[in-house]
């Protein structure tokens, strides 16, 4: 079974590397016995899931999360059970690699407007008799 990013992408379990590790924080006495915690470890660079674009838009997203290797790391605890946390980092994933695949909208020129212009002459021109009038005067 694949995880489902966006109709288009989708990864496939075998890309995806799970460890379960102890978790800090709530559970009484089986934060002590259990290892509740996920980190999922995903190629990002190395993925055929994922086409080139959005491969390179993700690793730039992941920020912190990347290593040097291109993996991405996504920790999950936020839970008591070991399925809510695997089910929680697969979802954050799939949300990573859904923002990832959304291409970005090229920023077109625009012009500055006349009016925009005469305010930003007219702020200088105020600025300037500030500064104008600053200072010793010369007056004796």
């Amino acid at each position: 079974m694949a995880l489902q990013c966006t109709p288009q992408i989708a990864i496939d379990e075998a890309e995806l590397d799970e460890t379960f590790v102890r978790a800090s924080g709530p559970g009484g006495q089986n934060v002590n016995k259990l290892s509740t915690a996920v980190q999922l470890r995903f190629d990002a660079r190395r993925s055929p899931s994922l086409p080139n674009a959005v491969a390179v838009r993700l690793m730039r997203l992941a920020g912190r999360r990347l290593t040097l290797d291109g993996i991405i790391v996504i920790s999950a605890q936020q839970f008591r059970t070991q399925d809510r946390n695997r089910a929680d980092a697969r979802e954050r994933l799939a949300a990573l690699v859904a923002e990832a695949a959304v291409p970005p909208t090229p920023r077109r020129a625009t012009r500055p407007t006349l009016a925009s212009k005469k305010r930003r002459l007219d702020e200088k021109s105020k600025r300037s008799d500030v500064k104008r009038m600053r200072g010793d005067r010369g007056d004796g």
